[in-house]
């Protein structure tokens, strides 16, 4: 990832952030890595979160696939204090915890509206990242075994 893309990323949680009255939204990968997070992280151990909300995907994914669907494309979990929202988009996750000053309605809604921003920024992403294998394959396809016997002998 270029450091542009990084700031068009960190740019689009900042204004979700703002827009949804959120605490702090994450950018995760189904892998569970944490890509970005704008906003009050506080206590938040990130990288658990990260990880427990890949998890939580792959298992409601698990019960979507046994009642006939493809996946749950938002989950949300309320508590007493905070919540949790999360929406997949492609090969990522949109992760936002909110409290009182937000309500789930807004939250959807913002999210809703940037989801299209963040696709097209992962897209991008995945393009550039094709393009690079793809080089890199090149140059290694040009290695004979012969070269590789040269080297070590």
């Amino acid at each position: 990832m270029h450091e542009q893309q990084y700031q068009q990323i960190k740019a689009v949680l900042a204004k979700l952030c703002l827009d949804a009255s959120a605490r702090v939204v994450f950018l995760v990968d189904k892998d569970g890595q944490q890509i970005a997070a704008h906003g009050d992280v506080g206590d938040i151990d990130t990288t658990s979160l990260a990880s427990l909300a890949a998890g939580n995907v792959a298992a409601t994914g698990g019960m979507a696939q046994l009642i006939g669907e493809k996946e749950f494309p938002t989950l949300s979990h309320e508590g007493e204090r905070e919540s949790i929202h999360i929406c997949v988009i492609g090969r990522v996750l949109l992760v936002v915890v909110f409290d009182e000053r937000s309500s789930l309605g807004l939250i959807k809604l913002r999210v809703k509206q940037i989801s299209n921003e963040v696709a097209a920024i992962i897209e991008e992403l995945t393009r550039e990242s094709g393009k690079k294998r793809a080089e890199d394959n090149a140059f290694f396809a040009e290695i004979t075994d012969d070269d590789i016997d040269s080297l070590f002998s």
